[in-house]
């Protein structure tokens, strides 16, 4: 059988970082072309890529501890680190600003995710008779 757990994951942390930009990108009104999208997004997408690799995500993608938590402290911390290496700025608020979206988005869903399973585990055993 074929999970799809790990693609749906990527893609909700890449919608997570993509959310993140534009939602910078319409509050600050600079832009919300796909070259200016994509021009601020590219150092945070790398640092989730490095975050999945390092942390072999795809194997426990929608877990909270320790996938959700490092992918979003790679993400951070790689997004800044690139940002900083290619001349752009990475002041304080921004960090504040960054770490808190992303925490709240990445972990946020992942928390969601596993509620939703929860209950639908216990609806489960509840339905189930005892049968033996």
């Amino acid at each position: 059988m074929r999970s799809y757990a790990a693609p749906l994951a990527f893609a909700a942390d890449l919608l997570c970082v993509l959310v993140f930009v534009v939602v910078g990108k319409i509050d600050h009104e600079t832009g919300t072309a796909v070259a200016a999208v994509a021009g601020t997004a590219w150092p945070f997408l790398g640092g989730l890529v490095l975050g999945w690799a390092v942390t072999l995500a795809w194997r426990t993608p929608v877990r909270i501890w320790p996938s959700g938590v490092f992918i979003w402290a790679i993400t951070v911390a790689g997004g800044m680190v690139l940002r900083l290496l290619t001349g752009e700025g990475a002041p304080t608020s921004f960090v504040v600003v960054t770490a808190t979206f992303l925490a709240v988005t990445l972990l946020g869903w992942r928390a969601i995710a596993h509620l939703i399973s929860r209950r639908r585990h216990r609806a489960t055993l509840s339905g189930q008779t005892g049968v033996g």
